[in-house]
């Protein structure tokens, strides 16, 4: 398979159209070779216009899933991110989504509590010659405080409830990105905190594997 090929289709094919014009986010998608960020029996399907599956049995709960390339860049280019700025990637899965944003940020903290996803995000991101991306283990509802507050917080994956848990993590004007909803009513919001208070505002439709920790609770039925 011709890798840089694919890279270009995807870029052209997928990112572009979907109105991604931010060319540090098109030039870190065409340096970054997303094959490595898969496992090598997956490497043919890492440029697909898909969430691809990385754990767990097809269709499983427990599937976690790279998130689809236009999605990612449709979030990471609504975040606005500066050199300067500090970034939490929560579930960060393999590392791509934080490799990229370690292209446009100061600094890229890739959060995901899948101790086996963690390590495989660890050696991707070194091999790939990145030195401003360090991945942290643990429950990604939690955040990772020991390195707050960050001015971007970018969720790689869906959520059912609004994320409170990680509000108070954002810097004065900082930014938080997620895929929120539940079924087919699910949107990208943004989240900006200012003078104490976090407003959000949905900024476009789109659809992402759930996030583990991020489900809504069970209804309490009489």
């Amino acid at each position: 398979m011709d890798f840089a090929e694919a890279r270009a289709r995807m870029v052209e094919g997928q990112v572009r159209p979907s109105d991604v014009s931010d060319l540090r986010i098109i030039a870190a998608m065409l340096e970054l070779w997303r094959q490595n960020f898969v496992y090598p029996d997956q490497a043919e399907l890492a440029y697909a216009d898909l969430d691809l599956a990385l754990r767990g049995e097809p269709g499983a709960a427990s599937t976690r899933r790279l998130m689809r390339p236009r999605t990612l860049a449709k979030l990471i280019q609504t975040a606005d991110i500066s050199p300067q700025d500090a970034v939490l990637d929560v579930g960060c899965t393999t590392g791509y989504g934080a490799a990229v944003m370690a292209h446009l940020a100061g600094e890229v903290v890739a959060l995901e509590q899948d101790a086996d996803l963690a390590a495989f995000a660890r050696k991707a991101i070194s091999q790939s010659g990145i030195g401003n991306a360090t991945v942290a283990t643990g429950p990604l509802t939690a955040g990772w405080p020991a390195k707050a507050p960050y001015d971007v917080i970018v969720l790689e994956g869906a959520t059912e409830v609004v994320p409170r848990t990680l509000f108070g993590q954002l810097r004065d004007g900082g930014r938080l990105l997620c895929i929120e909803g539940r079924g087919p009513a699910t949107r990208a919001m943004l989240y900006r905190s200012a003078a104490g208070g976090v407003s959000g505002r949905p900024v476009f439709d789109a659809v992402a594997p759930l996030l583990p920790g991020f489900a809504e609770p069970p209804a309490f039925v009489f």
